[in-house]
């Protein structure tokens, strides 16, 4: 068991794609924690343990691991670099002591390293900055350096926040620096990183005596154990077969007993009789836990201040499947079973909030990625549901109706500054800053209402031919303003069900851009195109080519047809209007209309 002098808690911050959880990998190998013949040796991305990470390259879930380094245990938590994954953010940092700030040597702090670093400072931890990637051609050094100072000049609470160590490091090779190196090919490790955590990040601030007490920060299932509350211990020594007492709400809800307690070593848990205050454990036994509450001795139940998240900025209607093809492709299809996944997500997921509409429900989240993830994983899970467009969450202040604004970060070419400040300008974007960085690209920095970002992204890197990069956060709240022009032509629906034909695809293309290929089953109400007009047209896309003795019915093969757009579950969210449904199972995405009768969709039109 360690003392708390002996123990440091620290989270890894940063932008997405700065080389976060490379340098946690780097970390892991180089303290020994895995054998020499351990698979991870060779690994990357150790961290990312899920599908959905690996796939879009980003950390999704907070995850902590432990290192031993001389009589040190560093317990490290990988944090999600996204503004939508902010929750996770907010939850995790209240275990740490101090914060490793990983930025780019070329890109410089952007607006995750901004969302991070501001709350971590607002929670007074002690950053070490590390300026990774040193050896990319377009570095600048000097200027990040510059940036991070004007940086922590805006976001520090305190004048002794202004006083950060710097360090200089390659993560994909494994080598860090106290001082610029003038040679980065020359050897080198992490020591030097080792030595800054100890010496720079202070031990948990915590009560060594007294009675047990802990804030529940995470959750974990196995079918083994069953449910592993995770925190930090505040206070006493948590030990095996312990009583304890949880408590919501500052209210005791219910006793039981620590039946095993797990402390970490690597990426994985081992089994503790007892650990000290300042410590990160995984405990079972008590199985009503929710993140944010505390788990204390049951002699002295004393409730710890609970976690604050952010409001939720997005919601959007999931609900049952009701298209004629309901039921076909998916394991789990009723609103019971969608319901029951829906509350099991509210345990691990606290800026996820969920109300019963109807049949279906409304969930409400932090931005399109943070309820993107959430449908992709229940899609793979082998649910089959429809969701709607996602509508922004508003607040009423003095009697006066706000809604979310984030700050938009956007990086391209400067041939495409016209067709950015065109497209930005229809959707009310008030342009804050431009500049050129030193490969020769504009940044530019626009405040904007959230429901102006919902389709922006595809339209963008279409005006752009895939070269944008954009980010956003946060930004507050403003009156809502009036609506917005809609930025999207109307649709090719198809006028009956049945299987698409070439032959009649051929005659759609005409009209505009084929949403489904050759072969395809639609129904009637299923959207199949996008028009090359504003309105919506009906189209036949089932017809067959009638046979005479003139030509064979072998002559269909000779036509020649565009490839359609396949688009992707983000881009499908962004691509509906409010009119419109996306139908989302396990094989297929389908697009369809609300109301799938043609007479229907004009009655309601013209209320």
């Amino acid at each position: 068991m360690k003392k708390p002098e002996y123990i440091r808690n620290i989270a890894i911050i940063a932008h997405v794609d700065h080389g976060k959880t490379t340098m946690v990998d780097g970390l892991l190998k180089q303290s020994q924690t895995f054998r020499d013949n351990q698979a991870e040796m060779s690994q990357e991305l150790i961290m990312d343990s899920g599908d959905q990470e690996h796939e879009r390259g980003i950390t999704i879930t907070a995850k902590q691991t432990s290192i031993y380094y001389k009589d040190y245990k560093i317990n490290v938590i990988d944090t999600p670099g996204h503004a939508d994954f902010s929750g996770e953010v907010e939850r995790t940092l209240n275990m740490a002591d101090g914060v490793l700030l990983i930025v780019d040597a070329q890109e410089g702090p952007m607006p995750q390293t901004k969302f991070v670093l501001s709350k971590a400072l607002e929670l007074g931890l002690k950053p070490i900055v590390i300026i990774n990637k040193i050896d990319k051609p377009a570095r600048r050094i000097d200027e990040v350096e510059d940036e991070l100072s004007d940086l922590f000049l805006e976001l520090a609470t305190d004048d002794s926040q202004l006083q950060y160590p710097v360090y200089y490091a390659i993560g994909r090779e494994g080598k860090a620096w106290k001082n610029l190196p003038q040679d980065a090919t020359e050897d080198a490790s992490l020591i030097p990183l080792f030595e800054a955590i100890i010496e720079e990040i202070p031990a948990p601030s915590v009560e060594q005596d007294g009675d047990f007490q802990m804030l529940v920060t995470s959750l974990q299932y196995d079918s083994f154990q069953g449910k592993y509350a995770i925190g930090r211990i505040n206070r006493g020594i948590a030990k095996r077969s312990l009583p304890v007492s949880l408590l919501k709400d500052g209210q005791v809800v219910s006793s039981s007993r620590i039946d095993r307690l797990f402390s970490y070593r690597g990426l994985n848990r081992e089994e503790v009789q007892e650990a000290a205050a300042g410590d990160i454990v995984a405990l079972v036994g008590v199985d009503d836990a929710h993140i944010g509450d505390t788990i204390a001795d049951k002699e002295n139940p004393e409730a710890l201040p609970t976690i604050e998240i952010e409001a939720p900025t997005l919601s959007m209607y999931l609900g049952p499947n009701t298209s004629p093809m309901k039921g076909r492709e998916g394991e789990f299809t009723t609103s019971r079973q969608i319901g029951e996944r829906l509350t099991r997500e509210l345990e691990t997921n606290v800026a996820l909030r969920v109300k019963e509409n109807g049949i279906g429900f409304t969930i409400s989240g932090r931005g399109e990625l943070h309820l993107s993830v959430l449908i992709e994983t229940m899609r793979r899970e082998g649910f089959e549901f429809e969701v709607g467009r996602p509508q922004v969450v508003t607040i009423t202040e003095d009697g006066i109706e706000k809604e979310p604004v984030e700050e938009l970060l956007i990086e391209v070419s400067s041939e495409f500054v016209g067709v950015i400040s065109q497209e930005l300008g229809a959707r009310r974007a008030e342009m804050r800053g431009q500049e050129t960085t030193s490969t020769g690209a504009a940044r530019l920095t626009y405040i904007l209402p959230t429901r102006a970002l919902i389709g922006l992204r595809n339209t963008l890197l279409t005006a752009t031919k895939g070269t944008v990069i954009m980010n956003s956060l946060p930004h507050g709240y403003q009156p809502v303003a009036g609506k917005l022009p809609r930025t999207r032509n109307g649709v090719l629906i198809a006028y009956e069900a049945g299987t698409t034909t070439p032959y009649a695809l051929e005659m759609a293309e005409a009209r505009g851009e084929l949403l489904v290929g050759p072969g395809v089953e639609v129904y009637s109400g299923m959207i199949v195109g996008i028009y090359n007009r504003q309105e919506d047209l009906e189209i036949n896309v089932c017809k067959a080519k009638h046979l005479t003795n003139m030509r064979s019915k072998s002559s269909d093969g000779t036509v020649q047809l565009t490839p359609f757009t396949d688009l992707s579950l983000e881009q499908a969210i962004d691509f509906i209007e409010d009119d419109e449904l996306l139908e989302v199972t396990p094989k297929n995405l389908r697009l369809r209309k609300r109301y799938l009768d043609a007479n229907e969709r004009k009655r309601h039109n013209k209320n």
